[in-house]
């Protein structure tokens, strides 16, 4: 009994230290990208260097296509991709919980909801951006943000959904619907505790889906345009002289997919698993 204690406590020890960890590495890019501003060597406009050059003091990854300091570019450029990204992983986690834990316990509702999704989803991911941001007054990055939101929320409708359409029918929730509780009570106090696994998880994947879709607008000079400092239009810019300087195009390239990544990871080792608590309460 004493070695089974001390083994599940051993293991819990070892599960925080590894969440601890995985958070931490996870905020870092985090904090750069938020930071990075402040931390820039150089400014933005100005050439320190030969067009592509190979890196120096001066420049500790070279040049870009203009001779502008590449680390400062890089510093700069991921503040608003990454504030972009969290608002589209806000909205939509938020709107998908709230829709989806409604289309549950309303079957009218699931079925609109699910006839919307299955129309939505059908829409090819650049398509759509392209549709939006052409439609909107000005185009830029509100624009993308706003795609990225309308073609990500009836995905996460759908995850939401699934993952609490059980729980519906589960004894406590039937027991709430008896006492004759309303449905936004049981959808918040009754649902909702039992899928913060599936919230958090669901939030991370959209971070990193938005990540890549405002990426890749703004790769296509659909979002931010230039001489703004943004790291895929860094990818663009500067691809053509890949070979003289790579670090012009794998730096952002990296940036890109470090802060994905890490907070994806992140945020699944934060998630508490509360499967096992909602089979027992049912």
């Amino acid at each position: 009994m004493t070695t089974t204690l001390a083994s599940e406590v051993g293991r819990r020890s070892t599960g925080r230290t590894r969440t601890l960890a995985l958070t931490a590495v996870a905020v870092l890019p985090l904090l750069l990208a938020v930071a990075g501003p402040l931390l820039a060597p150089h400014s933005l406009s100005s050439p320190v260097t030969a067009p592509f050059a190979a890196p120096s003091a001066d420049a500790p990854l070279g040049g870009d296509q203009l001779g502008r300091d590449v680390l400062s570019r890089l510093l700069h450029g991921g503040t608003l991709l990454v504030a972009g990204a969290l608002l589209v992983a806000a909205v939509v986690t938020v709107a998908a919980t709230v829709v989806g834990c409604f289309a549950v316990l309303r079957p009218a509702l699931g079925r609109a909801v699910e006839r919307c999704a299955d129309v939505a989803i059908l829409l090819p991911p650049l398509l759509g951006i392209m549709l939006i941001a052409l439609a909107w007054p000005g185009g830029g990055r509100w624009a993308v943000i706003a795609a990225a939101i309308v073609l990500g929320t009836p995905y996460a409708v759908r995850v939401v959904a699934a993952a609490a359409a059980p729980l519906a029918s589960a004894g406590y929730v039937e027991a709430a619907i008896t006492r004759g509780e309303s449905t936004a009570y049981i959808a918040l106090c009754e649902l909702l505790p039992n899928l913060r696994f599936t919230v958090l998880t669901l939030f991370g994947l959209r971070f990193v889906d938005a990540v890549y879709v405002i990426s890749m607008a703004g790769f296509l000079q659909i979002g931010p345009q230039p001489p703004a400092s943004d790291w895929s239009l860094m990818v663009r810019e500067n691809a053509s002289g890949i070979l003289l300087n790579p670090w012009a195009v794998v730096a952002p390239s990296l940036a890109i997919a470090a802060v994905a990544i890490m907070v994806n990871l992140a945020t699944q080792a934060l998630a508490p698993d509360t499967t096992q608590k909602a089979v027992t309460r049912s």
